[in-house]
């Protein structure tokens, strides 16, 4: 995560202490940082009115809690559409995509006994594509370098054969490019992009599973390249054989390759990263600072990365980089990466698996298809927060104690004796947790 937006984060968290959520959502929904720029944090907000109110309400409490964070005064920048624009186009030209931009490539990538197998699968892929593990499935949990590998891979074919058709894409867009070409018309077009592709690498290939029409158009659009011999590589945050609603069909290709996991790196691997990060962003650490967070941050290369970013932006505000200012920066970093789920993100889930709105959800229909779907809404809630039935009720229009308690129950029910529906809950489950 970049530091900007660990800042940002940060700053919200303090001005919760002071202002109730529905202001914090009111006037903040629409504001994004841009960049911090030696003493001075851009953000951006597109709504005249709530730009000019945060600039005469809240513009102290912004800057109170950023020295707050730097023991500095910071100033802040609120921009509208048009001075963002001027300011993109007066900025540098930046590389196309970041798979040009020379940011993850193989030689940023720290290999360490962890992920040895995966990187050298990696590099044999690069150098010849189409003839050496295809499929490549790389998988593990989130934050240890997966999508690294696939932007490395798409950097040395892209230097090598400007000309190459390259795809980039996660599968939950797959998921949405599909149904956007059924809605559309456009089958053939969706077809033609993906079919004819040089180069396919799919982010989260996890997520296709159990949704039947997106797996069978994979099915074919794997089947094409495969037999054209053009190189496809896939990441996932388990094996294929983990899946329990992915088609047969997929699961046997998926493994008709090389499959390779990427695990928690070691200590000398994590120092390594810290160092190399650091090194990348222009800042030299000392070994004990180095060891030092390395033996804090055990499990996640991002939030490795993300503390070395907090701590250059403490170098660039000249903030002495000891051990007080680095467990300050694992301290944020912690923080801003801490997850807790909340209904609103179990109804976003439910919504985006089953392909239904949240006014459809939370409203009065009783369609087959959006009543299955409010019902799980309804236990995941009561699984994994800690709400009430009745406080439940109240986020899906305000349904009675007795309602809520049925729609759980029939679902508590229902997974014990359909094993389909059982692996659909689970799945929806491991979605949730997922974004993490």
């Amino acid at each position: 995560m970049q530091s900007v937006s660990d800042i940002w984060s940060m700053i919200l968290d303090r001005l919760r202490e002071d202002l109730s959520e529905t202001t914090i959502k009111t006037w903040f929904n629409e504001t994004t940082v841009v960049a911090l720029e030696g003493n001075e944090l851009v953000l951006h907000c597109p709504n005249a009115f709530k730009r000019a109110t945060i600039q005469d309400r809240f513009l102290p409490n912004i800057e109170a809690g950023l020295k707050d964070i730097f023991s500095s005064d910071i100033t802040v920048r609120l921009l509208d559409d048009e001075a963002l624009r001027q300011r993109e186009n007066h900025e540098e030209q930046k590389p196309s995509s970041i798979m040009d931009s020379g940011e993850f490539t193989f030689d940023t990538f720290v290999v360490g006994p962890s992920n040895q197998l995966a990187c050298s699968a990696a590099r044999s892929v690069a150098d010849a594509p189409g003839m050496n593990y295809n499929p490549l499935f790389i998988y593990g949990s989130s934050g240890l370098g997966k999508t690294h590998l696939l932007y490395a891979i798409a950097h040395v074919i892209r230097q090598r054969t400007p000309s190459a058709r390259i795809i980039y894409i996660k599968g939950d867009d797959f998921i949405n490019d599909f149904i956007e070409s059924v809605r559309s018309g456009k089958a053939g077009d969706f077809r033609t992009k993906y079919r004819e592709a040089d180069l396919m690498l799919v982010d989260d290939i996890q997520f296709v599973a159990g949704k039947v029409e997106t797996q069978n158009e994979f099915f074919h659009t794997f089947n094409t390249l495969y037999e054209s011999k053009k190189q496809i590589v896939l990441t996932s945050d388990r094996p294929p054989q983990e899946m329990a609603l992915l088609d047969d069909r997929l699961r046997t290709r998926f493994e008709w390759g090389l499959m390779a996991d990427v695990q928690q790196p070691v200590l000398e691997t994590r120092v390594a990263i810290v160092k190399n990060k650091a090194a990348n962003l222009g800042l030299i650490l000392d070994d004990s600072i180095a060891n030092y967070i390395a033996n804090k941050i055990t499990s996640n290369v991002r939030q490795l990365e993300g503390t070395v970013h907090k701590i250059k932006a403490f170098h660039d505000l000249n903030i002495p980089i000891d051990q007080s200012a680095v467990d300050r920066a694992i301290q944020d970093m912690i923080r801003s990466n801490e997850f807790t789920i909340t209904p609103d993100n179990i109804i976003k889930e439910v919504c985006r698996y089953f392909r239904v709105e949240e006014d459809q959800i939370r409203g009065p229909s009783r369609s087959r298809d959006i009543l299955n779907a409010r019902q799980i809404a309804m236990y995941l809630i009561r699984r994994m927060t800690s709400l009430s039935l009745d406080e439940t009720g109240k986020l899906f229009g305000g349904r009675d104690h007795s309602t809520t308690l049925n729609g759980v129950t029939k679902v508590e029910n229902r997974m014990k004796k359909d094993h389909t529906f059982a692996e659909t809950v689970k799945a929806i489950i491991t979605n949730i947790n997922a974004t993490k």
